[in-house]
């Protein structure tokens, strides 16, 4: 911050002016000695943190353009009442940032108060004008002039400020991957909030669709991070679709958690893209148990339930008789499942790459327990970390892709004809793969999370 300036700033009372900590590189404002305090227009206010108060709010820069809106958040100094020009008092929430004008930067102090009616977004009151400026009531853009033209460029992502954000972990369990979500995301001065997802419920309307929690509607999040239980998929990804329809930032979308929990619609989209996976078959008549067996070729073969988790409803069947008796006793109990080819080469171990972002970030291998051909952690198995080929990186970031997942855990098995996707976990935990690899993954989705949340350029129209 420059703390030196000019004796007297000349200014009319009309002037260009950018607000750089908030991320705003250019207003139009009107400079209002009759005004004691700055106001800027802002709305979706609310207050967020639990030791430090801050507050989360939405600005939109360029009167005449309702699309743009730029999420800010920042420090909360002082709430007071403040008299509008027309007689109103309105409770604000004041903010301290700094106003840049040409070549001068200051601190002022700024109310929020929604001013959409108003021709100017920004006013500028006398604190901020102190000593430093002298005013000409008759003349107008004194100051180096800006333009509106920043916001349709890739500047005003590059500019945009690190900024506290406020976050919402969608979970039921108080467990180590999200007590470490929580812990990073603090350090890094983000307010997280961990929502137990089948506490939440709808409003469903075109005008004003809302997620409550507890009997209160939930505040405006700029992020959510589903981490959705197999039991609760459908009402979770309803959850994360309503984050989605209120324009919230959902590292993982409900399509994709919902995608990536369907076993027999994973496997379909990962042959639609291309990706290589144990040869899979799926039939619902006990007539097809023999051809359906056939397709998948000799034993070894695994029959695995639709609905299985961390290795649960997954049976290695060593014959083909004991296959036929699987299949029976599943189709007894009218159980979806799925035939699978057993890659014997994977010798009860598999690859687990996290990637976050569109890249992969960490590698272990997962060794199933003694006498378990399944390499699961929750069961016994052990990891360290592991080093991947390219191809084996590609694999991992196309099916993450294909699911549209911001974070995904990929497992792949080594086969003698190249890596094989056995899944996509839209929900990995942490502990694992941080323990076996060192890497502060929580560190690595925050860094992604930041990068995504930074403002998209606006279309130029001829008329800005």
């Amino acid at each position: 911050m420059t703390d030196t300036y000019n004796s007297q700033i000349r200014v009319g009372w009309e002037e260009w002016l950018s607000l750089p900590d908030l991320g705003l590189p250019a207003l139009k404002a009107k400079v209002d000695t009759g005004a004691k305090t700055s106001a800027l227009h802002a709305f979706d206010i609310e207050p967020f943190g639990r030791t430090r108060p801050r507050v989360r709010f939405m600005v939109q820069p360029i009167p005449a353009r309702p699309d743009l809106v730029i999420a800010c958040s920042a420090d909360i100094v002082d709430q007071r009442e403040v008299t509008s020009s027309n007689g109103e008092s309105e409770m604000r929430y004041v903010i301290e940032t700094n106003v840049k004008m040409g070549d001068e930067m200051w601190p002022i102090e700024v109310t929020l108060t929604n001013r959409t009616n108003m021709s100017y977004h920004m006013l500028l009151g006398r604190q901020a004008l102190g000593d430093r400026l002298t005013v000409a009531p008759s003349d107008r853009f004194c100051q180096p002039e800006l333009s509106y033209d920043v916001y349709a460029s890739a500047k005003v992502r590059e500019a945009a400020p690190k900024r506290a954000l406020r976050i919402a972990v969608l979970s039921r369990e108080d467990n180590y991957s999200t007590g470490r979500l929580v812990e990073e995301g603090e350090k890094r001065g983000h307010g997280v909030e961990i929502i137990d997802t089948t506490r939440c419920y709808m409003a469903i309307n075109a005008t004003s669709p809302e997620v409550y929690y507890d009997g209160k509607r939930l505040p405006r999040f700029d992020v959510v991070i589903p981490r959705i239980g197999a039991s609760i998929t459908s009402y979770g990804t309803a959850i994360t679709r309503q984050f989605e329809t209120l324009g919230t930032y959902c590292v993982n979308g409900a399509e994709g958690i919902a995608s990536s929990r369907d076993k027999l619609y994973a496997h379909q989209l990962l042959a639609r893209a291309r990706i290589g996976m144990p040869t899979t078959a799926f039939a619902a008549s006990p007539k097809d148990t023999s051809n359906l067996i056939g397709l998948v070729g000799t034993a070894p073969l695994i029959v695995k339930l639709l609905e299985s988790t961390q290795g649960k409803g997954v049976v290695l069947a060593e014959t083909k008789k004991a296959a036929e008796s699987v299949i029976d006793a599943f189709r007894g109990l009218k159980a979806s499942f799925l035939v699978q080819d057993f890659v014997q080469e994977a010798a009860g171990e598999d690859i687990r790459c996290l990637v976050i972002g569109g890249r992969v970030v960490a590698a272990m291998k997962r060794t199933g327990a003694d006498g378990d051909f399944r390499s699961n952690l929750h069961r016994g198995g052990s990891a360290k970390v592991v080093r991947i080929t390219k191809q084996e990186r590609d694999v991992a970031v196309r099916a993450a892709r294909t699911f549209g997942l911001g974070i995904a855990g990929v497992d792949l098995l080594r086969s003698s004809d190249g890596p094989k996707v056995l899944e996509v976990n839209s929900s990995p935990g942490l502990e694992g793969i941080e323990t076996a690899t060192g890497k502060n993954i929580a560190s690595l989705l925050y860094d992604s999370i930041e990068k995504r949340v930074r403002p998209v350029p606006i279309r130029k129209r001829k008329t800005d």
